[in-house]
Parts: structure tokens; sequence; C-alpha cells
């Protein structure tokens, strides 16, 4: 509990006075986050709110800490918030890693309950186990210092701060106090399960690398202190950077490309990056081989002319020594945005914003052909399988988040990252039309690539034909058409 106030005064967790939502699973660090913290609200003056949410994995198990984190909040007298989801049938829905899904279910909870408590802390058991375990793992799959910093004590996420208390105490210390002062606590059965990569780092990787260094997690944790504090320090001298260097323009960004060859190499990297982040829509991280091409392509002096869609609607482009970064998607700065519904009457559609066409019609397949256009789409014409699609069809532009699931893949894909794929202008791809079916299926991108869903195989009798007028260069299509849709 010392430890714990300690941390607090050091790293500003909390006021006096402060609603702190507790999340809490039931599991050994969590029951004795909401312990020490119980212990502490009244001379801090602290009020508490436990969170618990069942994801509904284990079933049984799950169901059995609910009720214990029921229990032990009526003992303690703080109120409790729990939530049940099924994220197993969520996730037999959508194509999602679970960890990730799970977490921002549970995040999106948090956040529910802090707003209905009017808190400004959601208070997490993270500890420093989970920080070495942390930076190993996005060691492993490569990151910067960013990256390598870990965990923060103490992190702003909405319109409140979470909070780690715990986050430089050993799991051996969490679980003596627990012994110490009697603290019961359930045992999660997936915590043995090797298929998360997460156990298999704690399990098998971290205890092989202590035969060679037993001090590997504390290793790892000052490597997370360490690169903290030299990742903030190098943020604050992009932020110098771009101030001094670079110049808000109407849609962008632009600087000289001899004043950023001037720079180190890290900080040109630091500020290219800076300024994508502020002018970029997507939420995924921009790929240090994205950032290195403009960053050599500005620095060599032997090229004047240079230009690259960076995604997020972003595209970069060198006139002679200046650089410029450019927010162009759709007239003034604005996204290009439509919405058309295809009833199975219709056999033609104009997309008034963009003036292009999509024409519908059903067919018979021919003899023998029943497999010839299971692959086709990916240009202005494609094929499915009647029956297997369900109208009305919706005809809309791009929105973030949108997925497509795609031949060979398993899973989907983001529409975004398509785009990139297929080299498609930024400027173009608020353009394009996604053609979903009344399921809610991404059944086709004219250009880019059909789905994997309703595709024509042997039993196919029946086939719904698209026609999009944004690519004239239309091959021959293999089954009868009779320019009605009739499904």
């Amino acid at each position: 509990m010392k430890r714990t106030k300690q941390a607090a005064l050091q790293e500003g967790l909390w006021n006096s006075g402060d609603t702190i939502v507790v999340a809490v699973s039931g599991g050994p660090d969590s029951t004795a986050l909401l312990h020490v913290l119980h212990r502490l609200a009244e001379e801090e003056k602290l009020r508490l709110i436990a969170a618990h949410v069942n994801h509904g994995f284990r079933k049984e198990e799950s169901r059995a800490e609910a009720d214990f984190v029921k229990r032990l909040c009526r003992q303690l007298h703080i109120p409790c918030e729990i939530t049940e989801l099924d994220m197993p049938a969520e996730l037999a829905a959508v194509s999602e890693n679970p960890q990730l899904a799970s977490r921002r279910r549970r995040y999106a909870f948090l956040h529910k309950v802090a707003a209905a408590h009017g808190a400004s802390k959601i208070a997490l058991a993270h500890h420093a186990d989970d920080q070495a375990e942390t930076v190993l793992m996005r060691l492993l799959r490569g990151t910067g210092l960013g990256g390598l910093s870990g965990m923060a004590p103490i992190r702003r996420e909405k319109n409140v701060e979470l909070i780690r208390p715990f986050l430089r105490m050993n799991k051996t210390d969490i679980m003596a106090y627990c012994q110490q002062t009697d603290i019961e606590y359930c045992e999660d059965s997936s915590n043995t399960q090797r298929y998360y990569l997460r156990n298999k780092l704690r399990l098998d990787v971290l205890p092989y690398l202590e035969t060679m260094n037993p001090g590997v997690r504390e290793s790892l944790v000052r490597l997370a202190e360490v690169s903290s504090a030299e990742h903030d320090y190098m943020q604050r001298q992009a932020e110098a950077a771009l101030q001094e260097h670079a110049v808000r323009t109407d849609g962008g960004w632009k600087l000289k490309c001899s004043n950023l060859a001037g720079l180190h190499v890290a900080l040109q990297r630091r500020l290219i990056k800076l300024i994508l982040n502020y002018l970029t829509m997507e939420t995924e991280t921009i790929s240090f081989e994205r950032i290195e091409e403009i960053r050599l392509s500005a620095v060599d002096e032997a090229r004047t002319s240079w230009s690259l869609d960076t995604g997020g609607g972003v595209r970069c482009v060198r006139e002679y020594d200046t650089l410029r970064f450019i927010k162009d998607s759709g007239s003034r700065g604005m996204p290009m945005e439509f919405e058309y519904s295809v009833m199975p009457e219709h056999k033609r559609l104009l997309i008034a914003e963009t003036g292009e066409e999509l024409l519908f019609g059903i067919g018979r397949t021919e003899p023998g052909k029943n497999d010839n256009h299971t692959y086709g789409g990916n240009g202005s014409e494609v094929y499915f399988d009647a029956e297997a699609v369900r109208f009305p069809l919706t005809v809309r532009s791009r929105r973030p988040g949108d997925r497509m699931s795609v031949f060979g893949l398993n899973g989907t894909k983001k529409v975004q990252d398509m785009f990139v794929d297929s080299k498609i202008p930024t400027s173009r791809r608020d353009r394009v039309p996604l053609v979903w079916d009344a399921e809610g299926r991404l059944l086709w991108i004219p250009g880019v690539r059909r789905s994997s869903v309703a595709p024509i195989v042997a039993g196919t009798e029946r086939l719904l034909r698209i026609v999009w007028s944004g690519d004239t260069d239309n091959e021959e299509s293999g089954g009868r058409m009779d320019g009605s849709v009739d499904s």
C-alpha cells in the first residue's frame, strides 16, 4: 500500500476527491489493486467504482468470476458495474483478433462506466512483468522508441486518464501482498494456454531468457523507462522542428527539402511522421518504409519532381526544393459521401456525385462455364451467384473501418489497404462505389477487388451481373444476361 501511494505521488496518478473506476477481472492483480485502493480511499478521499466484464469465453468459469467480483464489492461496500458479452458469437460474425476485439469492448465499457459516474480516472492492474512482456512482444514485431516505451503509468484517453498504480511492482510483490493479507482471488485458466503470444512469452520465452540473464525482466522494464524518456524528448524536438521549418497551408503542410536534409536523420523521420499524423484520417500506424521513402526522396538533391500516395487521404509531392503534404479528399478538403439503395427491379444506377453508372442484370450460366467468373471482378464487370446475394443492395462511398472478405485470405482486409495495394490515387478513393448486400457484406469494389461472397460454383444456375462505367476495358461475359433483376 505504501509503494502504491508513493507511485501515485511520483506519477500524479490521482488528486484528492477523484472518482476512480477500477477494472476488476477477479484475478490476483486486479483484486489486490481494488483492496489497496479501498484501503487508501478514506485517506486520499477517493471514490471507487468497480467494473467487471464477462467476455463469455469460458462460460461457467467466467460466470464464477463475475459472482466473485460482486461478492467482493459487497464486502468492501464498493459500487460495482458488470456487463456480460458474448464475444464468441461476435467473433463468429467478423474476423478479428480475439484479444484485440475483447480489449476494444472492455475499454468501451470502462469508459461508459466512467462517464456514468463522472469518474476522471480508470485504474488498471498492469504490473512490471506485464510491462516486460509488452516490450518484448513489440520488439519481436518490430517497433521504434514509442513502442519500446511500453505502457505509460498515466495516459489520457478520451475524457479520462488511464492509470496503472502497480506498473513498477513485480508479480511476486503482488502475490506476496495477497498472501500476507489473506486476499482471495480467481485463477484464469486461459493464462496457461499457449495459443496467445503473450502467454508464450510469459511461460516459455522469458523463462528461457532468464537462463542467460536472470534479470531480463528488469532489463526490459528499464528499457521501457529509458525509451519513454527519449521518445518524449524526440517528440518535443520534432514539434520544435515543425514550428521552425514547416508551414501550414490550405489542406496540408509544406517545408523546404534543404531544411529537412539539414536535420539529423532521426529527426527527419520524426518530422515526416508528425506531419502525417496531423493530416491522416487512418488509424493504423504509418509504416517505417513509407516514411523512409518520403525522406530519401526529399533529401536526394538529384530528384526535383516526385509524388507519393502516403495513405489516409494524404499525398506527398516534391516540387524542386519544396516538399508538400496535401490532404486531397473531395472538394474543399471534405470527403465525398454518397449512398444509394438498389432494389431487385433496378437495372441502372446513376451516381450523381461522380457521374458514373452501375448496371445490374440477371442471367443463367452456360453449360460447363460455372467456374469461369469465380475470381473475376477486379475490373469493371463482376458476377455473383444470384441466389446467395440478398437485396436490397447498397452502393455507397467508403467509410473508416470498411473491410472485405477476399478470396485466398483468412478473414477480412481493410478497404484502405486494398486501395493502397491497388495503387488507387487518394483523390480517386472517395469516388469509387462500394457495393454491399442487405446482410452488410461488401460484395465488390469496382476496379479493385471482388469479395469471396456468393462465388460462382458448380451448382450455380443464376448469375447476378454488375457492370461499372468507371472502366471502359470490359471483358466479354460468359453467361447470358437478360438485362433485368428478377431475384
